[in-house]
């Protein structure tokens, strides 16, 4: 349940699941960087969730095997009538696990898209293997974007039949445009109201490009001084990349912020958010962004073009190319007009297509098909 995209879906479904039809459990692995929404939610849900704490995001055999064991019997003890697995490496565990343990219905979510671009040629045809053999025991894949599925079909991971695309839904509350909240959050930051605000949201690491963020924020930098740029989030990349700045003696003029609790606070400084991932199964702090009326430039790559309507909401360019970055950037700083016009377009694309609601109607939908079709009674 650490910061990212997967905790935004499960704590809608845990919570907003009609409790007269499902009785909800929550598994998850040790959570050491939750946002606040997240840490909100686990007290509240206590009761209903268990930890394993050897259930970790990286490959690690003596804590699988013993997560496995864990899920394994606690699979066989509970009794579900369905597991519902989210993220490739909790998923894989799970799954297997549910099987043997010879739960009714198994359903996944991969919250990712790792078929290929994340990994060298032999790992992502390894995981494109695997994946494919896990399916062989899942009821039903939800995939979040049409790429996803499509890719599944391409690979020949799962049968048609086998997919459902249900868009992320989530909870909005809290990212309603605000212009007071735009001059707060400067002034909490210490930004001159008379600057122009560039920033990324997400974790520092290679595949979510914040390397590029900051190239084509020198050369921006180079041109024009009425710009400030901030990074939000922590990750292995944040050393190298300050000490590129400082070397560069723009620390005042491109800032690091590491993990923020109030992540809608700090976008609402924002007057673009720019997120140049070389990967990204949806990327959701672009939904958050265009839902706070934000301008957003993204990489081209992923489920991105499904959640940023190009032109419209807000601009996509090439993956790591820092002058195609810049140049988007430099469109949307000297077009006051376009942004104005982006930001109304961006808000209710978002509140119209990705909602909370929307989304649980089809999930239940899926879960009530599937526990029919497999002749669970309730």
């Amino acid at each position: 349940m650490d910061w990212g995209g997967s905790p935004d879906i499960l704590r809608v479904l845990c919570r907003g699941l009609d409790p007269a039809v499902f009785d909800v459990s929550l598994i998850i692995g040790k959570t050491g960087h939750a946002s606040a929404k997240t840490r909100v939610f686990l007290e509240e849900f206590k009761g209903k969730v268990t930890v394993i704490k050897q259930l970790k995001r990286d490959i690690s055999p003596f804590d699988d095997i013993a997560a496995f064991i864990k899920l394994y019997r606690i699979f066989r003890e509970t009794g579900f009538d369905v597991v519902h697995t989210h993220t490739a490496k909790a998923g894989a565990l799970a799954r297997l696990a549910a099987f043997l343990a010879g739960v009714p219905v198994i359903i996944h979510t991969p919250h990712g898209h790792n078929f290929y671009g994340y990994f060298n040629a032999f790992f992502s045809g390894l995981i494109r293997t695997i994946e494919k053999l896990l399916s062989r025991f899942t009821d039903k894949i939800m995939v979040l974007t049409e790429l996803e599925k499509s890719d599944h079909i391409k690979y020949r991971v799962a049968n048609r039949d086998k997919l459902v695309l249900i868009n992320q839904g989530l909870d909005l509350s809290g990212f309603e445009p605000d212009s007071k909240d735009s001059i707060s959050a400067r002034e909490n930051l210490g930004i001159s109201g008379n600057c122009l605000v560039a920033g990324f949201v997400g974790r520092l690491e290679p595949v979510k490009g914040p390397q590029y963020f900051i190239k084509a924020a020198k050369k921006i930098l180079e041109e024009r001084e009425d710009v400030r740029f901030i990074l939000t989030g922590e990750g292995s990349l944040r050393r190298e990349l300050e000490d590129d700045v400082s070397s560069w003696g723009l620390r005042e003029r491109i800032v690091f912020l590491g993990w923020q609790e109030n992540v809608p606070g700090v976008m609402s400084a924002m007057d673009m958010l720019v997120l140049p991932s070389l990967n990204e199964a949806v990327g959701i702090v672009l939904i958050e962004a265009q839902s706070l009326g934000i301008p957003v430039i993204a990489s081209d790559v992923g489920g991105i073009p499904e959640v940023v309507k190009d032109g419209q909401t807000g601009l996509l360019v090439r993956p790591a190319d820092p002058d195609a970055l810049a140049k988007a950037m430099l469109k949307l700083l000297d077009d006051p007009a376009l942004r104005r016009a982006m930001s109304g377009s961006a808000s209710a694309w978002c509140r119209g297509r990705f909602t909370a609601d929307a989304m649980l109607d089809k999930v239940t939908r899926m879960y009530k098909e599937v526990i029919g079709e497999k002749h669970v009674r309730l």
